[in-house]
C-alpha cells in the first residue's frame, strides 16, 4: 500500500483514540490468545521430535485385545521375534524400558537415579550423540550365558557379563564435575550389580512417551540391556519398542509386517492367541500426543472462535466509523476519487489497527504462556520446549493479517459505495445510517452465535469438572500423606524382608498422632499399574476365558488406612501375611464380574502372578473399586494380594493418616525409616490430596482456558449487540419522536428497542446451538460424566446468554425511551 495511505490512516485514527484503542485492544485479545494456544499447539503437536530424521521414526505396541489392554509393554522373546520379522519394513528396532534405581555415593549415602534399560542400538537409532567415552557395542548386549543342565537354582556357575552404563550429561556434571576419568569406573548400586561407564551422552537428551507408558522422560543412567531369549519367560513383560522405517516403506507396510508376526505369535503360544496379542505401529509424534491432542485442537477451536468475535466486533466499530465519514467518503469521490481509492484507504487503516493488535497481541503472549505454564498438566508432553520462536511469530503477523482482512473488507465495501447525491444533498442521514445496517446486524449475530459455542464448551467443562469431583475414588484421601521407601529390603530371604516390613510398619504406628499404616505397590493415582491374567474355572479348558485384572500388593491394614470400604468378608490380618496362604481381596466389580448373583467370599479364582501357570487363590474379601490409574475412568477390576504372597518386601509406596495437617510429620516419618536403616531413601512424600489434583490437572487446564476465552467473547459480544443497539436509537431519533408524539409511552419504546436486541440474540443463539451440536461432539473424550449434547448445559447457556443481551440492550433501551420528542424531532 502507498506510504501516503498509511500516514493518512495514522492521521485519522490518532483524531480518534478511543475508537483506535477500542479496537486495538479487541484485536489484541484475540490475536493474543491465538498465540498462547498455538505457541502449546506448536511445541506439542507440530515441532519436529529432537532425534535424526524422526518422520520416520515410529513405535511398535503391544495389544491385548481380547482383554481390552492397549499399549502393553513386550517380553523380551515378543520383541526379539518382532525384531527379526520385521527386517524388511525396519532399518531398525530398538527397546526402552525404564524404573527408579538406588545408586551409593562416595560417602555410603544412597541416591534415587532415573534409570533406563535400552538394547545396544538405541542411540544410534534416534540419532543420539556420545560426547565423552563410547555408544554401546553388540558385545555390551550379548545376554548372560545359562546355567549348564544341573545347576543349582541361584548358585552362580559363571562370572556374569559386566553391565554397561552411559550417563546423561547433567548426571554426569551434577554427581561427577564432569571429570572424564569416571570412564570405565563401577558405579556402586544396593544390590550385587556394578554398572561400568562407557560414555556420556550430549545434553538435553530425552524420551518421548505418553504419560500412560509410565516412562521416565529424563533418565540419568543407561544401562544396556542384555536380552535373553526363553519361550518359558514370555509372560515378563517391560520393553517399549522404537522403531525406524526403511525408506520408502510406508507405515502401511510396516503395519502389515507387525500383523505378520503377531499372527505367528497367536499361532506358536498359547498365551498370545488367548489373549488376543496384536502389534499397532504408530509414528511417534502421533503416538505421543495421543492422550492431549482433542484438548489441544479443542482449546485452538476455541482461540480461532476467539479470535473471529473479536474480528466481527472490530468490524462493527468500523461499519458504524464508516457510516459516521459518509459525508466525507462523498465529498472524495465527488472530486474524483474511485470506489478502489476509497476502499483502499479503509483497507489500510485496518492493516494499521491489524498490525497495532498483533504487536499487543504478542506481549499479551508472551505473558500468558508464562501463565500456561504455571497451570499446565504435568503429562503434557514437550512442555519444556512451549516459547514464542520463528513459527510463532509467523503465525502472529498472519493472525494480524487475517484479523485485518476480516474486518477490514466489510468496512471497505461499504465506503467504496456512498450515496454521493443523497450525502451532498443533506438528505441521507438517516438513510446512510441505516444503510449499514443489516450488514451490522449480521456481524452481531454472528458473534454471538460463535460466543455461545465457547460457552457451550465452557458449561461442559465446567460440568465435567464438578463431576470429577464427586467422583468417589474407592477410598477417603483427607489427612493421607504418601511417601515411596526405596533400598536394600532387609535380606535376601523371605522371613527376613517379612521381618524388615514389620519393623518400618511398627515404627511408623509409633508415631504420635498417627492412625494408620498403608503399603502397597501399585499404589492409587500413582501410575504404576499393569494387568495381570484371572480366570474361573471354564478357563482351564479355554485359556480364552482368561482377561486382564489390575493387581496391588498390600501390607495388612492397606484397607483401614485407606477407608475402603469393605463390602463383604474380611480384610488381610498379619496372620494371613505368610507364605503358602494363597488369599485374596477384590474389589466389587470383579466380584459382579466372577460370580453375578451370588457371594464371592470362598469362592476360587484363577491368578497368574507369580508362576507360569495360573493357580487357584481364595476370595476372602470384597471392598469398594478403587479409582486406581485415573479419577476420569473407572478403570480394571482388582485383585489384592498379600505382600508374603509375592515373597515379601514388594510394597515400596507407604501411606500415614493423621487427624490433622499430615505434611506436618514428614520430619517424624523421615527420622522413623532411618531408624530402621540409615541407607533406606524416602522420596515422593506428598498428601494424597496431590495426587487426586494431578488426576484432575488435565480436565481443569481446559476448563480454565475455555472458561476465560468463553467470559472474554461473551463480553465482546454484549458490546457488539449495545453497539448496534445504540447505533440504532441514534439512526431511529426522528422515527422514535415520532412514536412518543403520537402516544407511544417509554415503555413500549424501551421494549421495541430490547425486542430488537433480543431478536438478533435469538437468531445469533439458534445457528450457535446449531454449531454447538456439531462441534461439541470432538470434545467427547475430553468430558467426564456428562454428554457432548447435555440439555442442562445447552438450556442454561442459551438463557444465561439472553440474560447477558438483555443486560446490553437495556442502557440503548433506556435513552430512547427518555427521549424528549420536541427536541428529537427538531435535531433530526
Amino acid at each position: 500500500m502507498p506510504l501516503r495511505d498509511l500516514a493518512f490512516a495514522g492521521r485519522t485514527l490518532r483524531k480518534s483514540p478511543i475508537f483506535a484503542l477500542t479496537a486495538a485492544l479487541t484485536i489484541a485479545l484475540g490475536v493474543g490468545a491465538s498465540t498462547a494456544i498455538f505457541s502449546v499447539t506448536n511445541a506439542v503437536l507440530l515441532r519436529a521430535l529432537p532425534y535424526k530424521d524422526p518422520d520416520r521414526l515410529v513405535i511398535a505396541a503391544s495389544d491385548l485385545r481380547k482383554r481390552n489392554v492397549r499399549d502393553f509393554p513386550f517380553s523380551n522373546e515378543d520383541f526379539i521375534d518382532m525384531r527379526e520379522g520385521t527386517k524388511d519394513a525396519f532399518q531398525d528396532l530398538a527397546g526402552v524400558f525404564t524404573f527408579r534405581n538406588i545408586l551409593l555415593k562416595d560417602d555410603g549415602t544412597p541416591e534415587q537415579v532415573r534409570s533406563a534399560v535400552v538394547t545396544t542400538n538405541f542411540f544410534r537409532l534416534v540419532g543420539a550423540k556420545i560426547v565423552l567415552g563410547r555408544d554401546f557395542t553388540d558385545a555390551d548386549g550379548m545376554p548372560q550365558p545359562p546355567a549348564p543342565p544341573g545347576a543349582q537354582p541361584g548358585v552362580p556357575t559363571a562370572p556374569p557379563l559386566p553391565i554397561m552404563a552411559i550417563l546423561s550429561y547433567e548426571y554426569f556434571q551434577r554427581r561427577y564435575g564432569l571429570n572424564p576419568s569416571v570412564i570405565g569406573q563401577a558405579m556402586i548400586t544396593n544390590g550385587p550389580f556394578r554398572p561400568q561407564i562407557a560414555g556420556v551422552l550430549a545434553p538435553a537428551f530425552q524420551l518421548y512417551f505418553p504419560s500412560s507408558a509410565n516412562v521416565e522422560p529424563v533418565p540419568e543412567v543407561w544401562l544396556a540391556n542384555r536380552l535373553g531369549y526363553d519361550n518359558a519367560n514370555r509372560n515378563g513383560v517391560s520393553i517399549h519398542a522404537v522403531g525406524r522405517l526403511r525408506d520408502g516403506v510406508s507405515l502401511e507396510r510396516a503395519q502389515a509386517a507387525a500383523d505378520n508376526v503377531a499372527a505367528e505369535a497367536r499361532k506358536n503360544f498359547l498365551i498370545e492367541r488367548t489373549a488376543g496379542y496384536a502389534i499397532r505401529v504408530e509414528l511417534m509424534r502421533q503416538h505421543l500426543v495421543s492422550e492431549v491432542r482433542p484438548a489441544i485442537l479443542a482449546l485452538m477451536g476455541a482461540v480461532v472462535f476467539l479470535l473471529l468475535i473479536a474480528c466481527a466486533n472490530v468490524a462493527n466499530l468500523l461499519l458504524v466509523r464508516a457510516s459516521l465519514r459518509e459525508r466525507e467518503l462523498a465529498v472524495r469521490a465527488a472530486i474524483g476519487a474511485s470506489w478502489w481509492h476509497l476502499a483502499r484507504q479503509m483497507l489500510t487503516e485496518a492493516f494499521l489497527l491489524g498490525a497495532i493488535g498483533a504487536l499487543g497481541g504478542l506481549a499479551l503472549a508472551w505473558l500468558g504462556i508464562h501463565e500456561l505454564l504455571v497451570i499446565a498438566p504435568a503429562n503434557l508432553p514437550r512442555l519444556d520446549t512451549i516459547r514464542i520462536d520463528s513459527v510463532v511469530l509467523a503465525f502472529t503477523a498472519l493472525a494480524g493479517v487475517l484479523a485485518a482482512t476480516i474486518f477490514g473488507l466489510a468496512s471497505a465495501w461499504r465506503a467504496s459505495r456512498p450515496n454521493v447525491m443523497n450525502v451532498l444533498r443533506g438528505t441521507s442521514r438517516n438513510e446512510g445510517l441505516a444503510s449499514g445496517g443489516p450488514l451490522r446486524k449480521l456481524v452481531v449475530i454472528a458473534e454471538v452465535a460463535l460466543s455461545f459455542v465457547l460457552l457451550i464448551g465452557s458449561g461442559l467443562m465446567l460440568r465435567s469438572f464438578r463431576e470429577l469431583q464427586r467422583i468417589d475414588p474407592g477410598f477417603d484421601p483427607h489427612g493421607l500423606l504418601t511417601f515411596q521407601v526405596l533400598g536394600n529390603r532387609g535380606g535376601t530371604k523371605p522371613e527376613e524382608r517379612a521381618a524388615f516390613m514389620h519393623q518400618i510398619q511398627d515404627r511408623l504406628r509409633g508415631i504420635t498422632g498417627v492412625q494408620g499404616v498403608a503399603a502397597s505397590f501399585p499404589f492409587p493415582l500413582a501410575g504404576d499399574f499393569s494387568p495381570i491374567r484371572w480366570g474361573t474355572e471354564e478357563a482351564l479348558s479355554d485359556a480364552s476365558k482368561f482377561q486382564a485384572v489390575d493387581f496391588q500388593i498390600v501390607l495388612p491394614g492397606y484397607f483401614e488406612t485407606m477407608r475402603t470400604p469393605l463390602i463383604a468378608g474380611r480384610t488381610f490380618t498379619d496372620a494371613d501375611n505368610v507364605p503358602g496362604r494363597n488369599l485374596v481381596v477384590i474389589d466389587q466389580l470383579l466380584a459382579d464380574k466372577a460370580f453375578p448373583q451370588q457371594s464371592a467370599i470362598g469362592q476360587r479364582i484363577l491368578i497368574r502372578i507369580r508362576t507360569p501357570e495360573a493357580e487357584w487363590v481364595e476370595v476372602i474379601g470384597v471392598v469398594a473399586h478403587q479409582r486406581d490409574e485415573s479419577l476420569a475412568e473407572r478403570g480394571r477390576e482388582q485383585v489384592y494380594f498379600s505382600d508374603a504372597f509375592l515373597g515379601s518386601g514388594a510394597v515400596r509406596q507407604w501411606a500415614i493418616r493423621t487427624g490433622s495437617d499430615a505434611a506436618k510429620y514428614g520430619g517424624d516419618i523421615r527420622a522413623a525409616i532411618k531408624a530402621v536403616d540409615s541407607h533406606l531413601l524416602i522420596t515422593e512424600m506428598q498428601p494424597m490430596e496431590t495426587l487426586m489434583e494431578r488426576a484432575q490437572a488435565g480436565t481443569r487446564f481446559s476448563l480454565l482456558l475455555i472458561g476465560v476465552f468463553a467470559v472474554i467473547a461473551a463480553v465482546l459480544a454484549s458490546v457488539g449487540l449495545y453497539g448496534v443497539l445504540a447505533t440504532v436509537v441514534r439512526q431511529r431519533t426522528a422515527e422514535i419522536g415520532v412514536r412518543m408524539t403520537l402516544g407511544a409511552g417509554p415503555g413500549q419504546i424501551f421494549n421495541l428497542i430490547v425486542g430488537q436486541g433480543l431478536r438478533l440474540t435469538a437468531i445469533g443463539v439458534a445457528a450457535g446451538m446449531v454449531a454447538a451440536f456439531a462441534l461439541t461432539r470432538g470434545m467427547t473424550t475430553m468430558l467426564v460424566g456428562v454428554k457432548a449434547t447435555d440439555r442442562v448445559t445447552f438450556t442454561t447457556v442459551a438463557v444465561v446468554f439472553f440474560l447477558i443481551s438483555a443486560i446490553a440492550c437495556w442502557l440503548p433501551a433506556r435513552r430512547a425511551a427518555n427521549l424528549d420528542p420536541t427536541m428529537a424531532l427538531r435535531e433530526e
